[in-house]
């Protein structure tokens, strides 16, 4: 049995779809439907009900067949690691290897915070690794995982838990107040900003509806105080310049607002204001759809997660 023709059966399931499946591993749809015609022929058996069109079906025979073709490509994969392990030198005469394709996702807190630094890492350790980068909001980041364009991402919401999908959390990240040095002083002895302080700022912070944005109007809803004029940018470098700007305060997480005070220049100093109160941190997930036949994406995912918790 070809196991190529399994693992298009398998993402043809996954994605819950021929299209999606054939450009998850390169081909063209009808090459793949073409594999999975002829796993059906070997098996005397149909594995996808093909009389509706407009959605993916499973004939109970490619229910119950999905699963073992599962099986079989963990098999192969434990094949490969093990024998990989005893056969030194097994590879010299193989040609060049192609290089290894993650296409990951990312919200911009994560982009401007430790991605840099774990990727630097990556690279140290799967040195023929090809980057597709997507930057963007969770929403849309867990929807490309749903759709198969992604196969790793980091955001703020998790996709679905689901056999086709994993996620698990992420150590969450510390917000900040981040605005400029020229800011005057606070009176008398205070050393800290009140709530109350900045409700007559104007306050910068993530897209409409996004968790940072609900969790800064929650806070002033408790504090009952009337909320200051509340501007929702999607770029933190965009944010940066209007702060920079004097155009109001942004709320970022922590380890972003360090990095920018460490790196800015002093014609543009910012300051992470002490406040004595506390935003609520942004919750971190990173979601991914497993691939029986390689565990690079798991191993990805845990060599990430020490990145995660220093920020």
């Amino acid at each position: 049995m070809n196991l190529r023709f399994l693992e298009a059966f398998h993402w043809a399931v996954s994605l819950q779809s021929v299209t999606r499946a054939a450009e998850r591993l390169h081909l063209t749809q009808s090459a793949l439907s073409a594999r999975i015609a002829a796993l059906e022929q070997e098996l005397g058996v149909v594995l996808l009900d093909r009389r509706d069109k407009q959605q993916f079906r499973l004939t109970q025979a490619g229910q119950r067949f999905h699963g073992l073709a599962q099986q079989m490509l963990r098999l192969q994969r434990q094949v490969k690691e093990e024998m990989g392990r005893h056969g030194e030198g097994a590879d010299k005469e193989a040609g060049p290897r192609r290089p290894v394709p993650l296409r990951i996702g990312a919200i911009e807190s994560v982009l401007h915070s430790w991605l840099s630094d774990w990727l630097l890492s990556v690279r140290e350790t799967l040195p023929d690794f090809e980057l597709a980068l997507t930057v963007e909001t969770s929403l849309e980041l867990v929807e490309q995982l749903r759709r198969g364009q992604l196969d790793l991402v980091f955001a703020s919401l998790p996709a679905a838990d689901t056999a086709a999908l994993r996620s698990r959390p992420l150590p969450s990240m510390p917000m900040a107040c981040l605005g400029p040095q020229s800011l005057p002083p606070l009176p008398g002895r205070r050393r800290r900003y009140r709530l109350k302080d900045l409700a007559g700022q104007e306050l910068l912070t993530f897209q409409r509806g996004s968790q940072p944005h609900q969790a800064l109007l929650q806070l002033f809803q408790d504090a009952a105080l009337e909320p200051p004029r509340i501007h929702t940018i999607s770029s933190i470098a965009a944010m940066l310049q209007l702060v920079q700007a004097g155009f109001g305060i942004a709320t970022l997480p922590l380890a972003v607002a360090q990095r920018v005070v460490q790196q800015q220049m002093p014609a543009v100093a910012l300051q992470i204001l002490p406040c004595n109160f506390e935003l609520a941190p942004l919750l971190m997930h990173a979601s991914y759809r497993p691939d029986p036949a390689s565990g690079l994406i798991e191993e990805l995912l845990a060599s990430a997660l020490p990145f995660a918790e220093q920020g």
